[in-house]
């Protein structure tokens, strides 16, 4: 009873969700909150073990993100493994958070029709998520235009069959550890890259993409930007770059172009990496590039090595919190006095999860162990169940 009343009282400083969804979920099981952090230290997978973390920065929290484990289409002979997905709002959290709760309902939905999982398989699930969620922004537009400047940065991660695809479509990032067969020592190996407008291939992309359109990138505030106004190139919502009819009033005029536009400015469409997974291959770590403001590919690797790997999303929040009070010359303990809003001047809502790889057991398609289903920071519950 008493955990249930904290929860009630804790439950404002974060993202809004049905109390429903509230009164069914076990905190002790789900994760549990210290202050603006929430933590879920370890729990297994099929393919291993994992460890999620999330730290609020804004009023209210951008991120979102999943942790699923188990079946991966909705047929009876579906093929088992683990999706992990990683939502960064911005403008608001209700794309992340519509994202949350479609995406991997598309996946499996686009697997069971394919009768497989694969790279089309993913991009077609991305891509009826977009529109699913430009229904939403049709239906509301009247009454909520600002719906229609808000989106989602996505990654995802999915294990299937001794195969790993690198979903990404914004900033967050996807970085493997990997075991140096020769030095035996263990690398960091990137394997998703932003699109952001500061990189160079970014805006070579855009021109591209746009040639009669000289502003299609521009340098703002010694910042370069999709049209002045976003630094990603891909995201699901954004809806006013993506259809001209959202970017006129009612819309807040500092969203609005100057002339319209007939292709879309941003693409929901992800790039995607596919790869086999080998026994070298010791842990993957997907998060928001909160993290990634604060440490480097090599550093977070090397954290997840030499640590337990009880907390070790935790820890890597930790040592990114740590870095930007450094970098305003205060210290760690300070920052965390910091309430959410304020703190946003210090560091974006960050989200870690780090997935630990069973060499024993990527390869298989059938697989026997715990069914997850979980949702960083209460953004749903956590299930437990065996595969037959």
């Amino acid at each position: 009873m008493l955990s249930a009343i904290l929860r009630r009282i804790m439950s404002p400083c974060w993202s809004p969700f049905d109390a429903g969804e509230s009164s069914s979920r076990n905190v002790e099981s789900s994760g549990r909150f210290v202050g603006l952090l929430w933590h879920k230290d370890s729990g297994r997978h099929l393919n291993g073990e994992f460890s999620m973390a999330v730290v609020q920065a804004n009023n209210l929290l951008e991120d979102h993100s999943q942790l699923e484990s188990g079946p991966l289409s909705s047929v009876a002979a579906s093929p088992q493994g683990t999706y992990v997905g990683i939502y960064d709002g911005h403008g608001g959290p209700e794309a992340a958070r519509f994202v949350n709760d479609h995406l991997f309902k598309n996946i499996k939905k686009f697997t069971s029709e394919n009768q497989g999982m694969s790279a089309d398989v993913i991009t077609k699930a991305f891509l009826a998520t977009e529109e699913e969620f430009l229904s939403v922004v049709k239906k509301q537009w009247v009454q909520k235009p600002q719906i229609a400047s808000v989106g989602a940065c996505v990654l995802v991660g999915v294990i299937c069959c001794g195969h790993l695809y690198i979903a990404n479509a914004g900033d967050s990032r996807a970085v493997l550890g990997r075991r140096d067969i020769a030095t035996k020592e263990i690398t960091a190996v990137q394997l998703s890259y932003e699109h952001n407008a500061s990189l160079e291939s970014v805006r070579d992309e855009l021109r591209s993409l746009h040639p009669d359109d000289p502003h299609i990138v521009v340098m703002k505030h010694k910042v370069w930007r999709v049209k002045g106004l976003i630094q990603i190139s891909r995201s699901i919502g954004d809806a006013y770059l993506k259809k001209a009819e959202f970017n006129t009033a009612p819309l807040l005029p500092k969203f609005r172009l100057s002339e319209s536009f007939e292709q879309p400015i941003l693409k929901a469409e992800p790039t995607i990496l596919e790869q086999k997974l080998h026994p070298e291959d010791q842990f993957l770590i997907f998060a928001s590039d909160g993290l990634w403001e604060h440490i480097s590919n090599e550093k977070a690797v090397d954290i997840v090595h030499n640590s337990p790997r009880n907390g070790v999303a935790k820890k890597l929040i930790k040592t990114a919190l740590c870095e930007a009070a450094k970098k305003r010359e205060m210290r760690y303990s300070d920052l965390k006095k910091i309430d959410r809003g304020v703190r946003r001047h210090f560091h974006d809502d960050i989200t870690v999860i780090v997935l630990f790889l069973n060499s024993h057991m990527i390869s298989r398609c059938i697989l026997r162990g715990p069914i997850v289903s979980i949702k960083g920071a209460g953004g749903g519950g956590v299930g437990i169940g065996v595969v037959a």
